[in-house]
C-alpha cells in the first residue's frame, strides 16, 4: 500500500469517528456500551477505544421544611404575634374554678377598662404575690386579703354578667397570667397602686402601666 494511500484512509477513518461520536450525542444512546472499530494505519487487525465515562453527577437540591402548625408546636403562645392575638387564640373552659374566679375578678374590676398588658400587669401581680411566700399561697387569698383591693367588699366581690366580652376577656388574661404564657411589662411586680395617688412607699418603682403604677 502506498504512502499516499495511507493517509488517504486514517484521513476518512478519522472522520468516520467523528460522524460517529457526534451522532451518539445527539441520539441519546450511552456512549460507555459503544465500541468504535479503528483500523492501524499499517494493518489490518481491528482495535477498540473505550470512551471515557461521564463524571457529571446530578445537583441535589435541599428538600423544602413543612412549616409547623399550633398542633405540632403543643404551646400556641409560642406562634403568638402578640398578646392580643394570644388572648384571641384563648379558649375559655366551660367552667372555671374558685381560684381562677378569684383572679379574674381582680382582673375585672381592677383593670377592666385598660389595655391587655395593663390588665396582665395587675394579674401577674396577684400570680407572683401568691407564689412568694410573702402572702397567701392561693390567688382568692391574696385578693381577699384585708385592706387590698376597694373593690372587695364583705369578703366577696360584686355580681359579674359572665356573658359580657370584657368578663371574658379578663378571663382570657387570668389564664394566660396564671400559665406565665406571656410576660408582663413589668414582670416581678408584687405591688401596684392608681396612679392618681402618691403613697409614700419605700419600695423601688418599676413603672406606670395605664393607671397603676407597679413596684418591686
Amino acid at each position: 500500500m502506498s504512502r499516499q494511500f495511507r493517509v488517504v484512509s486514517a484521513v476518512c477513518i478519522a472522520a468516520s469517528l467523528a460522524t460517529i461520536l457526534f451522532s451518539t450525542g445527539g441520539s441519546g444512546a450511552k456512549a460507555q456500551d459503544i465500541q468504535i472499530p479503528v483500523l492501524e494505519a499499517a494493518g489490518s487487525s481491528a482495535i477498540t477505544i473505550e470512551p471515557r465515562q461521564s463524571v457529571l453527577r446530578p445537583v441535589e437540591q435541599p428538600l423544602p421544611q413543612p412549616e409547623r402548625t399550633d398542633s405540632e408546636i403543643g404551646d400556641s403562645s409560642l406562634s403568638a404575634v402578640s398578646l392580643a392575638d394570644l388572648v384571641e387564640r384563648t379558649a375559655i373552659p366551660a367552667s372555671l374554678s374558685r381560684e381562677m374566679e378569684c383572679l379574674a375578678g381582680a382582673i375585672y374590676f381592677e383593670a377592666r377598662s385598660e389595655t391587655l398588658a395593663g390588665q396582665l400587669a395587675v394579674g401577674r401581680v396577684i400570680v407572683t404575690r401568691a407564689s412568694s411566700g410573702r402572702f397567701p399561697s392561693s390567688y382568692c387569698g391574696v385578693v381577699y386579703q384585708p385592706s387590698q383591693f376597694s373593690f372587695v367588699r364583705a369578703n366577696g366581690m360584686p355580681a359579674v354578667n359572665h356573658d359580657s366580652h370584657m368578663w371574658q376577656q379578663a378571663v382570657k388574661i387570668a389564664l394566660i397570667a396564671d400559665s406565665g404564657a406571656w410576660k408582663s411589662p413589668v414582670e416581678g411586680a408584687m405591688f401596684f397602686h392608681a396612679a392618681h395617688v402618691a403613697p409614700s412607699w419605700g419600695k423601688t418603682r418599676m413603672a406606670r402601666v395605664d393607671n397603676h403604677v407597679f413596684y418591686r
